[in-house]
């Protein structure tokens, strides 16, 4: 196998990942057209676990992808593309799968503070590219990253409680809901608070640059 190739591969199972962690918890919550109508309970259930392992598995590619490039010296502009929109695919998708269950409202608001900053800072990327500047992730936004998976995670785990068959105990459950609510806020105030950082960025090197 040629060891310069695993970074993108690992990216592009991301990208794969997160597609069927999205559309399993769909799937789960019954918004898939024709099949979700013939799922029993347990089906449901079944596809709520197998979308938290799809997501386990993408996040676990989101360190080893980095790791492998710096190891075998293997950083490419193809995986440079790819990892930042894996990352959002994954992290949107989530936050989407996660709505279309319904299960916790008080997502709702902390999730589309990051899907609003992922988009807007695209957005600045976008506008930054067609005049030469470039805006390279900061270890902060890396951090931002890593926060925002293990949130969702924990809110995977509260969305799912009953497909795990975890305690129903409130003095188990009660504790996690909110600690998964919090880690979700924090996400998002990173989150926010790295958006503001790539705008003051774009802000000041924008201003004198030409168009490419």
């Amino acid at each position: 196998m040629n060891l310069a190739a695993l970074p993108n591969l690992l990216t592009g199972a991301r990208l794969v990942l997160g597609l069927v962690m999205f559309i399993c918890l769909a799937g789960a919550s019954g918004n898939i057209p024709f099949l979700s109508d013939s799922l029993t309970p347990e089906a449901q259930f079944g596809l709520q676990r197998w979308s938290f392992v799809a997501f386990v598995l993408a996040a676990v590619t989101d360190f080893f992808d980095g790791w492998a490039a710096r190891r075998w010296n293997a950083e490419s502009v193809w995986g440079a593309i790819l990892d930042p929109i894996a990352d959002k695919i994954l992290v949107a998708g989530t936050i989407l799968g996660l709505g279309s269950l319904g299960a916790n409202p008080h997502i709702v608001a902390p999730g589309a503070l990051i899907l609003f900053r992922e988009f807007f800072v695209s957005a600045l990327r976008e506008v930054g590219a067609g005049r030469g500047v470039k805006f390279p992730v900061t270890p902060l936004a890396k951090w931002k990253t890593t926060l925002q998976l293990v949130a969702l995670g924990a809110q995977l785990i509260v969305a799912s409680w009953p497909a795990w068959r975890l305690p129903s105990d409130p003095g188990l459950r009660g504790p996690f809901e909110v600690a998964a609510d919090v880690s979700m806020w924090v996400a998002a105030a990173v989150t926010l608070w790295t958006g503001w950082i790539y705008w003051r960025a774009a802000r000041s090197q924008m201003a004198g640059a030409q168009p490419a």
